[in-house]
């Protein structure tokens, strides 16, 4: 049966990493984000994650920036969810362990990406991290526009019932089909978390848990509070705040992410716009476009 994690619902935020001008993690800047998140509703941090530019950070850093996200949870009484995948099982073990000692409460492994397993090797990949991290709770990240495989509903819900460990899954697809599939068909105590802000209120109203979002770092109180109505019925409200953020929601994925995201935490004081390569900075359409976006929310 799956391991019932009760602290696993709501908004979790995808965090963006900021670097300083040389290129380093800024850990003063990082440190506030995390605390801006919790005290603005948010009770799950999600360092190390696709929008925290992890594919360009060494392994050091990452530990560090788990270890920053932990400090301030345990501080504030928040979790942390860490993004410890690779497309390469025996790394990902090695680097989940890493986390959980670095007292991390869970870790977000993404389907592997690049080499593009079948369905028995994604199956295999996933089966062999939940024996190694026994006890330590897991949730599968399905993201196929960036790693161009995706895990089917079947492995997902073959996986939650063989594994305790597995927990969760962030599921990004954009197939609503897929994710109905889960949500009728998972375990008892298995969550799914909406991948993408824009489809959150539809995937709550079919009985989603919550989700991992990106806008949070821009508006984490309302992003949270959209989530909080929907969980509790009161879409309405929800709506509102969806239909307000919608904008910029899309507008954050424009270009990659979290380019856009970054270029609007800059002009909302919070962070220098510092990317790193293959990551750059948005063209001056997007800017201008992000400009308009964000003069209407004021």
């Amino acid at each position: 049966m799956t391991t019932k994690i009760d602290w696993m619902t709501g908004t979790a935020t995808a965090l963006v990493t900021p670097f300083k001008k040389d290129g380093s993690v800024d850990e003063e800047c990082f440190t506030k984000l995390c605390e801006r998140q919790v005290k603005g509703g948010v009770k799950i941090l999600v360092p190390c994650g696709t929008t925290g530019e992890s594919a360009t950070m060494d392994e050091a850093e990452r530990l560090n920036v788990i270890r920053l996200a932990v400090s301030v949870a345990r501080r504030l009484k928040a979790h942390v969810i860490a993004g410890t995948g690779s497309n390469n099982t025996a790394a990902t073990i090695d680097f989940t362990r890493k986390a959980r000692e670095a007292g991390a409460d869970a870790a977000l492994i993404v389907a592997p990406f690049y080499n593009k397993p079948t369905q028995e090797g994604m199956f295999a990949h996933f089966s062999e991290i939940a024996k190694s991290v026994k006890g330590f709770p897991i949730m599968l990240y399905n993201v196929p526009s960036r790693t161009a495989s995706n895990i089917s509903a079947a492995t997902t819900i073959k996986l939650a019932e063989k594994f305790d460990n597995i927990v969760a899954t962030k599921e990004a697809s954009g197939n609503f089909s897929q994710v109905m599939d889960i949500l009728q068909n998972r375990p008892k105590n298995f969550k799914v978390f909406s991948g993408d802000d824009a489809s959150t209120l539809p995937l709550i109203s079919l009985g989603a848990d919550g989700l991992v979002s990106v806008i949070a770092n821009e508006f984490p109180k309302e992003t949270s509070k959209m989530v909080e109505h929907a969980l509790n019925g009161s879409f309405h409200f929800a709506r509102k705040i969806h239909y307000k953020l919608l904008a910029l929601m899309e507008a954050n994925f424009v270009e990659a992410s979290p380019a856009p995201c970054k270029f609007v935490m800059k002009e909302m004081g919070l962070l220098e716009e510092n990317l790193r390569l293959p990551l750059v900075p948005v063209t001056e359409p997007t800017r201008k476009l992000l400009w308009s976006i964000i003069a209407d929310l004021k």
